[in-house]
């Protein structure tokens, strides 16, 4: 219904920064939701941020300060800026979806993620 693609992970030095970009496609409706989430391995998926339409945001609260993500609705695309990266901020890095199609169903997208892997 809804594809997610993911670019920007790569390899950086601990104290670098990256640039994670994700854009929609598909059935679009109204994406409610739209956010960042990562999974190391051995490791469950956890929240990095999110943010709503409105431009409110949700940040994990360990990442508040180091990460921000920027959003445009008329793009569909959302953006998460890591700055002052540290080895356990490896990861693969997804970007999710959450709304309602053009039919007025709903859907919860995942992209295909990217990896983050930070060095000492």
């Amino acid at each position: 219904q809804v594809q997610l693609v993911e670019s920007g992970g790569g390899l950086v030095q601990a104290g670098g920064s990256l640039r994670l970009s994700c854009s929609a496609s598909g059935n679009t409706g109204t994406i409610n939701v739209m956010g960042w989430y990562r999974q190391a391995p051995g490791k469950q998926r956890d929240l990095v941020a999110t943010s709503l339409r409105d431009g409110s945001t949700n940040y994990a609260d360990s990442l508040k300060g180091r990460f921000t993500i920027s959003r445009d609705n008329a793009k569909n695309t959302v953006v998460l800026q890591m700055n002052s990266l540290k080895p356990e901020d490896t990861a693969v890095y997804s970007c999710n979806a959450r709304g309602v199609t053009w039919l007025g169903t709903s859907f919860n997208s995942w992209g295909r993620g990217t990896q983050v892997t930070v060095s000492s």
